[in-house]
């Protein structure tokens, strides 16, 4: 006999929501199959419009201007969740789910295009905008269409396998929005904490946000020396995903992370220090002479690029039976001229599989017409170019979903680079190289990077609709009504701070990823070297990894993020195998984990709210920045105080959880 997994309340998530299944035993989401919740609705999609337009503008200016993404997910959750409550609207959760579904299509479509179109501004070239727009909504559309045929794969059959951080605290906010009690005033507070402890690091600097060994005499000494340093990212939100994320998969991302940071870099450094490889244009310093950033930067990030790609393609080897499972499903559907989807219940149902493919072959079809007409005006070269884009985007759909399902990262820049090496030689093999091989090469990429930006962030909303019980296929088809709104925004934005600030001079917008990518393919167009050599390390390491059993994706991730950001995901590893491991008794153990876990969720919420808060006062030119005490000892020994109270509450709190 089936266990019963229904909650008791019916606005809180099952028991069963974040472990692995027994045998025999079923999930039950907080709307049940058999209701008929509402979703769509004309306040539902004008509100999701609202925010992918607004999240989009700020994303992209702050991406510009810094460097990051905030993902926007977790704070329209949490307008919706405010919005819905104040106006005093019942049965939101169906339509908060919709609305955070339609706007958190800005944060991917921010990232695929900036990451990559201003590179053409930077090159010296031109970019039109139909030339930005289209490469976003195709690109988004055409990750959207790709995912779809493995949701069930990532968010049903892997279920409780993958911690889905995001996800888990985007669900918690909006599962808030629906209880009265402990839970969420729980969340409320840790929210508030971790939002102002990040406010102030980001908007005030009263205390540093990377605190390294350099702190000390003897670690400034190392880092000069023999290359070793070793930095923690003090913020909130990173050390509430290292709690959901967990020990084991933490560890075995700071191991990769260790490997590059211990390892590789001291041993370059030692035994080639009078050597510089120009593994990116200008890159002439020699190596005794460069910090460790820079070799990780120059040298040893490559080797993850190598890995992730490698990883990619062994997920799809793992993954045949999915692509079996999927292909045959659409065999039948267009064998028999019906919909196989009728009898599926309402929390499994998708778009159909014949609606999925006429759509991969129109989106394919435009991407076509776009290159052909709108990029490069040769149609063999379009054909290559459009056959890159397919087979790439086809081939990084599961590393980009994996990626965010066990870290909440998405490795997409690291992907969009191996693709425009890629695409580069490919173009250049077919005669096309200079100016022309360059714009075309940065929009290939663009598409691409949008496409694997929007697949990983995807599959974050059909996690989050999984556990609450949202309709997949709503989830899906509007969508794309984001990804159009987000599209049209980011090319506008993107040119009007081109002419605004330019990305190119003084006082220009940094954009360093794009900046990387214009590094990148200008020596490949107009000849140059290609670091092939640590891209097959990273490969051949990716291989090994799989043979002893070590999840390779993961190991490539700790090699690739930088080791500010990887370790305090292990820190809040050891914080939730320390909280959920002290008693003896397993109820307790889990009443701590599980208020531990809406603790994190608090922090990582918090402090992507206040993230855009602080976007807007810098978009507003606001500067409340502390610059001359931000960059003294005193901040950063404030710094390591700070992270140790916050760790100490987070302890703490976690620890007087009551087994109901």
């Amino acid at each position: 006999m089936e266990p019963n997994t229904t909650p008791s309340n019916p606005n809180t998530l099952p028991e069963n929501a974040y472990r692995e299944l027994k045998p025999g035993e079923s999930y039950h989401p907080v709307m049940p199959a058999h209701s008929h919740p509402k979703e769509v609705t004309p306040y539902s999609v004008i509100f999701g419009v609202i925010m992918a337009i607004v999240f989009s503008a700020a994303a992209a200016y702050l991406g510009l201007r810094v460097g990051q993404v905030f993902e926007a997910a977790i704070p329209i959750a949490i307008i919706a969740v405010g919005v819905g409550n104040l106006t005093g609207r019942k049965n939101m959760l169906g339509q908060n789910v919709i609305i955070q579904s339609i706007g958190a299509t800005s944060g991917s479509i921010v990232a695929g295009a900036i990451f990559t179109l201003p590179a053409l501004y930077i090159l010296g070239l031109d970019a039109h905008f139909y030339q930005i727009f289209l490469s976003s909504l195709l690109g988004g559309a055409l990750g959207i269409l790709l995912l779809i045929p493995f949701r069930r794969y990532f968010v049903k059959e892997m279920h409780g396998k993958y911690p889905f951080p995001e996800a888990t605290a985007t669900t918690e906010v909006l599962v808030s929005g629906t209880e009265k009690g402990n839970q969420t005033k729980l969340l409320a507070v840790s929210g508030l904490i971790g939002g102002l402890y990040d406010f102030i690091i980001g908007t005030f600097g009263w205390w540093t946000e990377t605190v390294s060994t350099r702190i000390t005499e003897w670690g400034s000494l190392l880092a000069d020396k023999t290359k070793l340093v070793f930095k923690v990212n003090t913020g909130a939100a990173v050390l509430g995903l290292g709690y959901i994320i967990g020990l084991k998969y933490a560890a075995i991302i700071c191991a990769g992370s260790f490997t590059v940071w211990f390892v590789l870099i001291p041993f370059i450094s030692h035994f080639a220090p009078g050597q510089t490889i120009a593994v990116g244009e200008g890159v002439t310093t020699l190596l005794r002479d460069m910090s460790p950033e820079e070799i990780f930067r120059h040298y040893a990030r490559h080797i993850g690029i190598g890995g992730i790609a490698m990883a990619g393609l062994i997920g799809i080897i793992r993954s045949s039976r999915i692509i079996k499972q999927a292909a045959s499903l659409a065999v039948h559907e267009l064998r028999n001229g019906k919909n196989a989807q009728d009898t599926t219940e309402r929390t499994q149902r998708d778009l159909s599989m014949r609606l999925i493919l006429s759509g991969i072959i129109a989106i394919l079809f435009t991407t076509l017409l776009f290159f052909r007409f709108g990029v490069l005006d040769n149609l063999l070269l379009s054909i290559i170019a459009l056959l890159t884009v397919f087979i790439i985007s086809f081939l990084f759909t599961t590393v980009a979903a994996n990626a965010i399902a066990i870290v909440g990262n998405n490795p997409v820049s690291g992907m969009t680079l191996m693709t425009l090496i890629l695409s580069s030689l490919v173009l250049v093999s077919a005669g096309l190289n200079g100016t022309n091989g360059m714009t075309a090469a940065m929009i290939i990429g663009g598409v691409v990077c949008t496409a694997l930006s929007m697949a990983g962030a995807f599959v974050t909303d059909l996690k989050i609709g999984y556990w609450l019980g949202t309709t997949p296929a709503r989830q899906e088809g509007w969508k794309f009504l984001g990804t159009a709104i987000s599209a049209a925004t980011v090319a506008g934005v993107i040119m009007i701070l081109n002419k605004t600030y330019g990305f190119v001079g003084e006082n220009a917008l940094v954009a360093p990823q794009a900046n990387a990518m214009a590094a990148v393919i200008k020596p490949l167009m107009e000849g140059g070297s290609t670091p092939w050599m640590l891209y097959f390390s990273g490969a051949a390491l990716a291989l090994i990894l799989t043979m002893i059993g070590v999840p390779a994706l993961a190991f490539a991730l700790g090699m690739f993020i930088p080791l500010e950001l990887n370790t305090p995901l292990l820190i809040g590893g050891l914080i939730s195998w320390f909280v959920s491991g002290r008693s003896r008794d397993e109820g307790q153990n889990k009443a701590r984990r599980d208020r531990g876990t809406l603790i994190a969720s608090g922090f990582i919420a918090g402090g992507a709210l206040m993230g855009v808060v602080s976007a807007l006062l810098k978009y507003f030119g606001v500067d409340w920045f502390a610059d001359t005490w931000n960059g003294s000892s005193g901040a950063e020994i404030m710094g390591v105080i700070m992270y140790l109270a916050l760790i100490g509450y987070f302890i703490w709190d976690s620890l007087r959880a009551k087994q109901n």
